[in-house]
Parts: structure tokens; C-alpha cells; sequence
């Protein structure tokens, strides 16, 4: 497994330093771990739906390809990938949500790193709103949630992305859990 970390680590660093034939070699590397975060987040959508994990997966690595981002690490390409895909999972529940816009609390059960497997594209667009809000004023526990629930990534992968020691991402995880959970389960007014 660390082979695997220290490998990607260095093919990253060769991409960044111009080695197009780094990309290549990297691909296959990280792209089973993309489709596997892709499957969790889709695996609750219907048959017919337009965003599946292979779809999610290769709107994601385009995006990642092509962002000019200076990587460091695995991890820090993980935590980038897990940000492209909440963008792409929420830009998408927008879409179907424009027209349709409900009232009431949303259920979301914030104890672990979900299973976003039964999310309904509403919930996730309300998840999006209360972390962009959590954001505002505690952008490290923002981070540290979008990292676990949207990339789930480690304690320790999250500690590694954010410079800091497991046990500030546990205390930032347990107190960014509880203040969404708190707003959330406020009712939700219809647009």
C-alpha cells in the first residue's frame, strides 16, 4: 500500500514537472480509486439516471487534468478529486432540483463516513448549502467533512491533506458533525 501511495506521489510530481507520459502511467493507478468513491455516491440513483460512476469518474479526472493544480501528494490529489466530485454530484442535484423545491427537516445521518448510497439529490444539495455556510466562518472543519463525506478519505488521509494531527481531524469532525446535523434537521423553507 505505501508502495502504491509513494508511486502515485511520484508520478504526480513527474506529471507536474512536465513528464506527459507520467499521465499515462498514472491513470490506471488512481482511476480504480476514483470509480470506487463514484460507485458510493451513485450506487442509490436510478437505472436511467444521467450521472453514473464511470460518467462522475471521467467528469472528474477531466476537470482534474486540466485545473494546472501544483500536487504534492496522493492525498492531496484524492482531496482535490473529492472536491471535483461534490461539485459535479451537487451541480447535477441542482439541475433536477430547480423546478421542484420541498419544504421540511432532511434526515441526514452524519455519525461515520456516510453511505451516500440512499441520498436523494436534495438532501445533497442541502448538505452542500450547510457546508458551504460552516465554511464561512470554519473553513478547516468544512474541509475536514468535505473530505471524509464527499472523498472519503481517512483521519489519517485527511490529516496528511491538512497538515494537522489526527486527532484535530477528529475533534474538527465531531464538532463540524454536530452543527450540520443541527442544521439540518431545521425545517427548510420552499423557494
Amino acid at each position: 500500500m505505501e508502495a502504491a501511495r509513494l508511486e502515485i506521489t511520484g508520478l504526480l510530481r513527474a506529471w507536474r514537472e512536465g513528464d506527459a507520459a507520467a499521465l499515462d502511467r498514472l491513470t490506471p493507478l488512481v482511476y480504480e480509486d476514483l470509480k470506487k468513491i463514484a460507485r458510493v455516491y451513485t450506487r442509490g440513483e436510478r437505472q436511467d439516471a444521467t450521472l453514473q460512476a464511470t460518467a462522475l469518474v471521467n467528469e472528474a479526472f477531466l476537470r482534474l487534468v486540466n485545473t494546472g493544480v501544483d500536487w504534492s501528494d496522493r492525498a492531496h490529489f484524492f482531496a482535490v478529486a473529492a472536491q471535483m466530485m461534490r461539485r459535479i454530484l451537487v451541480d447535477a442535484a441542482r439541475r433536477r432540483n430547480r423546478a421542484k423545491r420541498g419544504g421540511g427537516a432532511v434526515q441526514l445521518h452524519l455519525e461515520e463516513v456516510p453511505d451516500l448510497t440512499g441520498a436523494r439529490s436534495r438532501e445533497l444539495e442541502l448538505v452542500d448549502d450547510a457546508l458551504n455556510a460552516l465554511a464561512q466562518f470554519d473553513p478547516r472543519r468544512a474541509k475536514v467533512v468535505e473530505l471524509r463525506f464527499f472523498g472519503g478519505l481517512s483521519v489519517e488521509e485527511c490529516a496528511e491533506v491538512l497538515k494537522i494531527s489526527p486527532q484535530s481531524v477528529l475533534r474538527d469532525w465531531r464538532l463540524a458533525r454536530s452543527w450540520l446535523m443541527r442544521e439540518l434537521s431545521q425545517p427548510v423553507s420552499s423557494e
